[in-house]
């Protein structure tokens, strides 16, 4: 049985490893660009509030942030189930639920599991298949009541698949042979002689304990047909209560019968397990953005799903933009942008100081990062191409340890950068390269923006280097735009040119008066 939640052709893929200690939560490693990132656009507010406390809902909420899909196809796939999410989140929980509970039954065996005696593994094979039919029979009766309600193409196939394979038939038949492998009549086992008078050819059969009457099991020599049946030829032995060796014996001879069944049970049994686990992995991104949706509803922010293009195209525009960490954190609506940056390659942004260019530029981000792991977006309306990975170049406090000066660390983060990045990409500036003089700042960070560029790399631009702006802006190129936060510091941001004052005068007179 195939989930396909959040692909339309494929499990979710996990990138972490599960933790020793506890095997249902896994270590996501991320890498130091990713780490930056991270720390940049505030992704911890965000994927708290997916989390609501619950760490294995942060965990999935952060690899599937950072393992999304490239193509607007699967994006849009993955849309059309969050919008089925949103528009039945109880039913949805609900079946977040049952594997949850499933996957508490498991812990609760878990001892029995390790055993290495194929008795034992069936006895616990046995107890987990039975309590996954539980969980089986709740499954198919959601989707028998709800599967009409939802319209996206994962959720009508998962939905059809649970129907299709989880009939009536199909539990009869499980809990027959469940019933069998109890053995609640003994094991009945038999074999060859071979060398020295060795067992060989062990063979599990079925027995006839549960055909017939009790009268047919307890005279087996009943008449049939007119005649006597004759009762088949046994012999038989019984083992003293004190008798421990033989006893040992006995339990080998049936762990060899039952060996190849116990297999087949524990193997069913993974099965199932299996299915529950990716179960639970997918629907957690969902409850994850349900929560975030509640969340900015109880906040009166707006929501969209955005229209994904292709990254080889050049979209970028949107209105009622806002910084979802800033609101997160803030716990009341803040101001939103409208921009139109289709065609644009490179977006350098200048302006009063405290007029929201860094909180636009968050905001940027974390849309993009939204969209491609297929989030509703924080604004009004969203459309923007794909990017083929996301980075972060912001300013940073001088290295504490004094092993290298801020504008060698700003270097250093550049190049790791640069050991990443592909054609497509986009890098986020944020007052980047300002830790030297003017002159010597804008030159480098123009020779690097220039190169990012003939690469097909988009650029974001936060600075007060003029000379590095108003350079770009003299060039009148076509695939840039210009965006000035005003000096009243309404936090909306307008396209204009570049001035050569950030307005610091203002701010200290507001502040001294």
């Amino acid at each position: 049985m195939k989930v396909f939640l959040m692909h339309p052709d494929r499990d979710f893929k996990l990138l972490g490893e599960r933790e020793q200690r506890f095997p249902y939560r896994y270590v996501f490693p991320i890498s130091t660009t990713q780490a930056a990132l991270v720390q940049d656009l505030e992704l911890d507010t965000l994927l708290g509030v997916m989390a609501q406390g619950d760490e294995f809902l942060f965990d999935m909420a952060k690899q599937a942030i950072f393992s999304s899909p490239d193509s607007p196809e699967a994006i849009c796939y993955r849309q059309a189930v969050l919008k089925d999410c949103l528009k039945n989140p109880a039913i949805v929980r609900e079946i977040y639920r049952i594997p949850i509970e499933a996957i508490e039954n498991k812990r609760g065996g878990w001892l029995s599991i390790l055993s290495r005696y194929p008795s034992g593994i069936l006895s616990s094979a046995v107890q987990m298949l039975e309590m996954s039919v539980i969980q089986l029979r709740k499954l198919k009766h959601i989707a028998d009541e709800y599967a009409e309600k939802f319209e996206s193409e994962g959720f009508r196939r998962f939905f059809a698949m649970i129907q299709q394979e989880l009939t009536d038939e199909y539990f009869a038949e499980v809990e027959e042979h469940l019933k069998i492998l109890k053995f609640k009549h003994g094991v009945l086992v038999s074999a060859e002689l071979g060398n020295g008078n060795e067992g060989r050819n062990y063979v599990l059969r079925k027995t006839n304990y549960d055909n017939g009457n009790w009268i047919k099991r307890l005279f087996p020599g009943t008449a049939r047909q007119g005649r006597c049946a004759k009762k088949s030829p046994h012999y038989s032995c019984t083992l003293h209560p004190r008798d421990d060796a033989g006893a040992r014996a006995l339990g080998e001879l049936k762990d060899r019968g039952v060996n190849l069944v116990a297999n087949a049970a524990g193997q069913s049994a993974d099965h199932i397990d299996s299915f529950f686990n990716i179960l639970r992995l997918e629907l957690a991104f969902y409850i994850g953005c349900l929560n975030l949706s509640e969340r900015l509803a109880e906040l009166g922010e707006p929501i969209a799903f955005p229209d994904p293009a292709p990254a080889s195209e050049r979209q970028h525009s949107f209105t009622g933009l806002y910084d979802v960490a800033l609101v997160l954190t803030m716990k009341k609506k803040v101001m939103g942008n409208n921009v139109n940056a289709d065609g644009k390659d490179l977006m350098i942004i200048t302006g009063a100081n405290q007029g929201g260019k860094s909180t636009f530029l968050r905001s940027i981000g974390l849309a993009q990062l939204m969209m491609q792991c297929g989030i509703f977006v924080p604004a009004e309306s969203f459309s923007a191409n794909v990017c083929m990975g996301l980075f972060t170049h912001y300013k940073r406090e001088e290295d504490a340890t004094m092993t290298s000066g801020k504008f060698d660390e700003e270097l250093d983060r550049m190049s790791a950068i640069i050991d990443h990045i592909k054609p497509d990409a986009m890098v986020l500036f944020n007052e980047s390269f300002a830790a030297t003089n003017e002159r010597e700042g804008s030159e480098i960070a123009r020779q690097i923006v220039r190169a990012l560029l003939e690469k097909r790399v988009k650029v974001c631009y936060v600075t007060h280097l003029y000379e590095l702006a108003s350079g770009f802006y003299n060039q009148q190129m076509e695939n840039a735009i210009f965006l000035r936060a005003d000096r009243q510091r309404s936090f909306r941001l307008i396209e204009a040119q570049p001035l050569q004052t950030s307005f610091g005068a203002d701010l200290y007179t507001k502040i001294f008066n």
